[in-house]
């Protein structure tokens, strides 16, 4: 399958810069499918600047209703007129700050795929977790009660442990990590569990992109501080293998 290099912004970015970036990336790498998930604000000039572009946008968070009084929210149709076709869900930032839960994602996701847009939902295990021997639970737990029935979206694996602490997942940590989703998505999904790219959310770099995005069922990157380079983010795009 080809591989998703999904650029995520988070609470970065300005207008300035943005048709200079745009401009930089819209000839990405033919192999693999490119996306820049940058905050709300910058979503519509983005699409302006990508225009003709096979470069995707999307979104970083939706509400579970498409409108109503809930001030400060975006909903999923609002997204899909901005030009965004992905939406990224349960991001580990997201169920640490805002406390989003399972169901919250679910519900989410549900949304998304109500408005035609594809949900690319986070999954990971904090550090205690791990400790504790419980990361295949926690998310295998993840998947089965944020995925809606028949999802058919993207899914990525954030190791939350590695945020922050100084310790870095070995490549056999990832290739377990993802060969645990797969069977999770196969056991609930059928068939079509197999043909679910799994990104990889890791602290992706150009460095250690190829020998990441070579290992068994990693599908691509959600790539977070170095998608704010341009250089970076093609480099790690260029780095993904074909076929």
């Amino acid at each position: 399958m080809r591989q998703i290099i999904a650029g995520n912004w988070k609470m970065y970015g300005q207008l300035a810069g943005i048709a200079a970036y745009a401009e930089a990336i819209r000839n990405a790498p033919d192999h693999v499918d490119m996306l820049i998930c940058p905050p709300f604000t910058l979503l519509d000039r983005f699409a302006a600047a990508l225009k003709g572009s096979p470069v995707a946008l999307g979104a970083q968070n939706c509400h579970a209703i498409p409108q109503g009084a809930h001030t400060g929210d975006i909903s999923a149709p609002m997204l899909a007129e901005t030009g965004a076709t992905y939406v990224i869900l349960g991001h580990s930032e997201r169920r640490a700050d805002h406390g989003e839960t399972n169901a919250d994602v679910r519900a989410k996701a549900e949304a998304v795929l109500a408005a035609g847009l594809t949900a690319i939902i986070c999954v990971g295990e904090t550090e205690a977790q791990r400790d504790a021997g419980e990361a295949e639970h926690v998310v295998r737990t993840q998947i089965t009660h944020s995925l809606p029935e028949n999802f058919a979206g993207v899914v990525a694996y954030e190791p939350v442990w590695a945020i922050g602490t100084g310790r870095t997942p070995t490549e056999a940590d990832v290739t377990a990590m993802h060969a645990a989703i797969r069977a999770a998505l196969v056991a609930q999904l059928g068939t079509n569990g197999s043909t679910i790219n799994i990104l990889y959310g890791g602290s992706v770099k150009p460095g250690n992109a190829a020998s990441l995005l070579a290992l068994p069922e990693v599908g691509g990157a959600l790539v977070g501080g170095a998608s704010l380079n341009p250089a970076d983010l093609l480099a790690i795009a260029a780095a993904a293998p074909r076929g």
